[in-house]
């Protein structure tokens, strides 16, 4: 986020219910601070909004509001049509293309004429409309894209310029160019394909099914155009296509063909409403979704309900024979009879498989419940962890102790000590119920109540640890420092060396001079450049050590992306115990710490040498005058007999992340780099303002393939293209928690 924009922006999603409110794609703001006071406290029904191109406030569903940043707002106020930004807004994989384009990028513009359904050229310009309409359009305007033709296009640009006055220096003449939105733009070497066109109703944007020799799939019309006289349709697709169906199938069409692929509900009826969970038999299996919409539709006598499916199983967007009914992502929609769906029992507080967990979960008093039982193993993890209303579930601003917790206890013993050391009587009651109803549930059964965590906290409360304990968002270093070292008693995890004083803690936030040169650092360069420019030392190598990362508060991140370091080696940050010269590998006597930041050695580690290497790399002119340290040494130590130290090392078990106000987690439970599951105690929502969220724990291979790039690839990744919640680790990290597996895990 830009520090410099205090607006926060939605796009509406449903036409709002009150005269003058927004319809359905209306793009809107409001200021930031007062989002935030807002959404701090709870999820509001209501929310007031300014509409772009209006001057006064309206009332908007909060449910019917979908964040966008300022950039994705200005790209699709570049659409003149409401309906046109809703789709695209739900197509995504063109906006978020759009978001990363730049001034001489190749492109395709499609679908611009019926004569020219590609068009091949260079972005020249990206900028506002023009200036009328950037007055009218305030806070922002819309941003449209310049494009000088290439090739064979050349001279088929427009002859006026389009809406898009741009300020452009590139000299162009006027039939060189169009200007266009970003929903026209496809990067040049997209998979497209053009095919006869069988019905009229087709337009840009159209989801529609084909078929080949391979099978079928669906796809989006970006153009039409015509060859030899007959009708073309340019369709984004994977693959090539040969034939299109005459027409996509409508939700009621599909149920009418295939009146056995919805079973009728049986059992006693429950009322369901708008924003019910549900299930139904499908003919291939069952099925799960939210009811979006209920009513009669034309040519039908039963009550009907718009499902919102939770995979792409469905048919359309929300639209049915032309009538939009509500808004969600392509084929995510189905229509169906009221009476085929039932509550969802997953989630349902009488199904079998909840009420098992639930018994699991609050149960108290057995022998085994004495003492932690093992943390979840990485053969464990599918079945334990893996899906919805797994983890620890969210409540009240409560995200910053789900995910602090869920990060410690889940796959990790290293703080077990919590759990069962002696403890004083009046806050042995904390323990327990860390223990007892939050701890072992979580490795039992991998769920954890929200009563359960609101219990901790209000006996934080009644412990006199901050009077707002069950209602504000807390930071995970306040909540971890109470329970270690006020509740717990534990010894300091992390004791410090500097100037000769030794300085105990249980976290480290890392800070940085001014003249540092990390562009795209990772951990262990954060933490060596910090001790280095604050001339700090570790008194003991640390057992669990809890870093957090440079921020100015929890908006503001210093590093666009920070890379993991799996493994952390604290070796040459020891104040004391044998090192290796960094050169020969001998045993080291002397430090050098303004040869710290020097071009000729690596980015990485202290710079430590033998008395024979210091003299030579000290003999260069430009290091004489270097001030050298002696290194403290057991007495009487020889390298004797020792091909090579041992090194004191870290490894990464979990990573704290913040986006804007609210926590997750990502935990490391294996060896290799693909074992990473994400946390979010708030995933989802049932109910509404009186309902609960559903907290979700998903695999997250794809951490691993980022970590397997190579340092400048990785550079290059635009975090809104990272596959899956990968850029919330690489661009978010708050806190980086690691261990010690070579000590005790009790301390």
């Amino acid at each position: 986020m830009d520090p410099k924009d205090d607006n926060k922006f939605f796009i509406i999603m449903e036409k709002q219910p009150y005269p003058r409110r927004g319809c359905a794609g209306s793009l809107c703001y409001l200021p930031r601070s007062k989002y935030e006071a807002i959404s701090r406290n709870k999820e509001p029904k209501y929310m007031d909004v300014t509409c772009i191109g209006n001057y006064t406030e309206d009332r908007a569903l909060f449910r019917d509001l979908r964040p966008l940043t300022r950039h994705e707002a200005e790209l699709l106020l570049g659409l003149d049509d409401p309906a046109d930004r809703l789709k695209w807004f739900l197509e995504e994989t063109s906006l978020k293309f759009a978001a990363g384009l730049t001034v001489d990028t190749p492109v395709t513009v499609c679908g611009y004429s019926w004569d020219l359904p590609d068009q091949l050229g260079i972005i020249r310009y990206i900028g506002p409309l023009n200036e009328r309409l950037r007055e009218r359009y305030k806070p922002i305007s819309g941003t449209g894209f310049e494009i000088e033709l290439q090739g064979k296009d050349k001279e088929k640009g427009q002859r006026d310029g389009g809406r898009f006055k741009s300020n452009s220096s590139f000299h162009m003449e006027n039939n060189e160019r169009l200007s266009v939105p970003f929903s026209r733009i496809r990067p040049p070497s997209a998979p497209q394909a053009s095919y006869q066109a069988h019905s009229s109703h087709i337009t840009p944007g159209t989801m529609v099914s084909y078929v080949n020799d391979e099978g079928s799939g669906n796809g989006i019309v970006v153009g039409l155009g015509k060859n030899l006289g007959e009708p073309l349709v340019c369709i984004d697709i994977s693959r090539v296509v040969k034939n299109l169906l005459p027409r996509p199938p409508e939700p009621m069409e599909l149920l009418d063909a295939s009146p056995a692929s919805v079973e009728p509900q049986t059992g006693p009826a429950t009322p369901l409403v708008v924003d019910s969970l549900v299930e139904l038999d499908l003919s291939e299996s069952r099925g799960y979704g939210v009811i979006r919409w209920i009513g009669h539709m034309p040519g039908r006598d039963d009550v009907m309900c718009g499902l919102e499916l939770e995979d792409y199983r469905g048919v359309s967007d929300g639209m049915c024979k032309g009538v939009r009914y509500f808004s969600c992502a392509p084929n995510k929609a189905l229509f169906v009879k009221l009476a085929t769906c039932r509550p969802d029992s997953r989630f349902s507080e009488h199904s079998s498989a909840n009420q098992d967990v639930a018994e699991a979960a609050d149960h108290e008093g057995s022998c085994e419940d004495l003492y932690p039982i093992d943390p979840i193993g990485t053969e464990q993890v599918d079945q334990i962890l893996i899906g919805r209303m797994k983890g620890i579930q969210g409540h009240c601003n409560s995200c910053y102790m789900d995910s602090a917790l869920f990060s410690l206890f889940s796959c990790s013993s290293v703080l077990d000590s919590l759990l069962f050391k002696k403890m004083k009587p009046e806050n042995s009651v904390i323990q327990n119920t860390l223990l007892r109803t939050i701890v072992n549930p979580l490795r039992r059964v991998g769920f954890v109540d929200r009563k359960h965590i609101m219990k901790l906290r209000e006996q934080l409360l009644d412990h006199g640890y901050c009077h707002t304990f069950t209602t504000d968002e807390k930071d995970p270093e306040e909540f971890l420092t109470i329970i270690m070292q006020h509740i717990m008693a534990l010894d300091p995890l992390l004791k410090i060396s500097a100037g000769g004083n030794v300085q105990e803690s249980y976290c480290y936030q890392i800070f940085l001079d001014q003249n540092h040169s990390l562009v795209l650092p990772t951990v262990q360069q954060l933490l060596e450049h910090s001790f280095h420019s604050a001339r700090l030392k570790l008194a003991e190598s640390p057992s669990c050590l809890i870093l957090q990362m440079p921020r100015f508060g929890k908006k503001f991140k210093m590093f666009d992306k920070i890379i993991p370091s799996l493994v952390l080696d604290v070796t040459d940050l020891l104040s004391e115990g044998p090192q290796e010269c960094m050169l020969c590998g001998n045993l080291a006597h002397i430090e050098c710490t303004a040869c710290f930041k020097d071009a000729v050695f690596s980015q990485t580690g202290f710079k430590i040498f033998c008395k024979t290497c210091s003299a030579q790399v000290h003999s260069h002119p430009n290091r004489q005058g270097h001030p050298l340290s002696q290194l403290e040494l057991p007495k009487d130590f020889t390298m004797a007999g020792a091909s090579k130290l041992a090194r004191d090392k870290l490894e990464l078990f979990a990573v704290l992340c913040i986006e804007t106000s609210h926590y997750v987690s990502f935990i490391k439970h294996g060896p290799t780099s693909k074992d990473w599951i994400f946390f979010d105690s708030m995933s989802d929502r049932e109910g509404g303002l009186d309902g609960h969220n559903i907290p979700q724990v998903q695999a997250c291979p794809e951490v691993g393939d980022y970590l397997d790039m190579p340092l400048a690839e990785l550079a290059n990744q635009v975090p809104r293209d990272m596959k899956g919640v990968a850029k919330r680790l690489f661009c978010d990290a708050y806190m980086y928690l690691y261990q010690n597996t070579a000590q005790s895990l009790y301390r």
